[in-house]
């Protein structure tokens, strides 16, 4: 047990500080290209897609049947989407709203922008929040998968952490444009990216360290859910408003090209019973 937690620990570490990546490029050039964002953010859900039904969903139905694969998949749905209720959504709009006001004119003097930039600070912060608390239940999600293998888990972590950059752009930017600071602004949005391990901490003392084989694709199953309702919930919108429908939708199925492909590559690398 003690390997699996320090292998889902290492993947969650990946995903998790992913998030760093997004504020390295918030900190080289405070005014990302979105377009690029968007496509990254297309190609991450397709991988996530990819994942949900064609790895996770397929197995736990083959596993454990058609009727109980889907209650576990839907619950899953069902927990995350109360789960993202209460979540703040990360968003760049604001920031690109504040910048031209102070580019156009004296409107509200030198209080008005102090004004404003508080109000963005305090809704850096708010995202950075949001998202710790949306990247814990993704911790969960790597350590079940890397206790069914390491095929699972290196995929779990390789989407998720593509899918964490814009999370760090979320958070770093609108600090960054309050504070002045690059290094504060760095700093939150790693933070935040921090929670991903914590959950896997958490959960590993939660769970017995032998689950049924029944309760453990059960259990991957939910995950596929969580993975599905956050991909066309919160990753597809975000590619359609930068990259545009067109050039998203390509870079959904190229994700799931690939996915597929890694998939394969890893059926053929890796024994099939490997559990770390």
């Amino acid at each position: 047990m003690d390997s699996q937690v320090l292998v889902a620990l290492c993947l969650s570490l990946l995903g998790g500080l992913s998030t760093s990546i997004g504020a390295f490029f918030v900190v080289v050039n405070p005014a990302p290209n979105l377009k690029m964002l968007g496509l990254l953010q297309g190609f991450a859900a397709g991988l996530m897609l990819s994942i949900s039904f064609l790895d996770l969903a397929h197995n736990a139905i083959n596993s454990i049947g058609f009727l109980k694969g889907n209650l576990w998949f839907f619950a899953g749905v069902i927990f995350f989407a109360i789960v993202a209720n209460f979540i703040p959504e990360p968003t760049l709009a604001p920031i690109s709203d504040v910048k031209s006001k102070k580019k156009n004119g004296d409107e509200g003097g030198k209080d008005m922008m102090k004004k404003h930039r508080r109000q963005v600070l305090f809704s850096g912060i708010i995202t950075a929040i949001g998202i710790s608390l949306h990247n814990f239940p993704e911790g969960m999600a790597v350590f079940l998968g890397s206790i069914k293998g390491l095929r699972v888990g290196l995929n779990l972590a390789l989407a998720i952490a593509l899918h964490n950059i814009p999370e760090g752009v979320a958070v770093a930017l609108p600090v960054y444009f309050a504070t002045e600071s690059k290094w504060q602004a760095f700093k939150l949005a790693t933070l935040s990216g921090l929670a991903e391990p914590l959950g896997v901490i958490i959960v590993a003392y939660l769970f017995p360290s032998s689950l049924s084989p029944e309760i453990l694709e059960g259990l991957l199953g939910s995950v596929g859910g969580v993975m599905a309702f956050l991909t066309l919930h919160e990753m597809l919108p975000l590619a359609f408003d930068y990259a545009g429908q067109k050039q998203a939708v390509k870079a959904v199925f190229f994700g799931m090209a690939f996915m597929s492909a890694s998939l394969y590559f890893l059926e053929i690398s890796l024994p099939e019973d490997l559990s770390l």
